[in-house]
């Protein structure tokens, strides 16, 4: 699974083609050996859980980078390479 972002110790990663939520834009942000999935649109934990801090910190990066997460999204389906997004500061 690319992985896309990485700030704070969390790595985040997107890969579309999956059991667990197909077809569902989404990626997956990775802290600690703790997992979770979250939609892109709504930022919604459909999966795994973080601590609560990093759970703030992953929702306000998605939050600033959603056209991009979106357009990375498109990529995947279209078995093109995923862009690198700025990390949060």
């Amino acid at each position: 699974m690319p992985s896309i972002s990485r700030f704070h110790g969390i790595t985040i990663r997107m890969f579309f083609n999956e059991d667990f939520h197909p077809g569902n834009p989404h990626f997956h942000a990775v802290h600690a050996g703790a997992k979770a999935s979250f939609e892109i649109a709504s930022l919604r934990c459909i999966a795994g859980v973080l601590p609560p801090r990093v759970m703030q910190m992953v929702k306000k990066w998605a939050r600033q980078h959603e056209v991009e997460l979106m357009s990375n999204w498109a990529r995947a389906r279209d078995h093109q390479p995923l862009r690198p997004v700025d990390p949060l500061p």
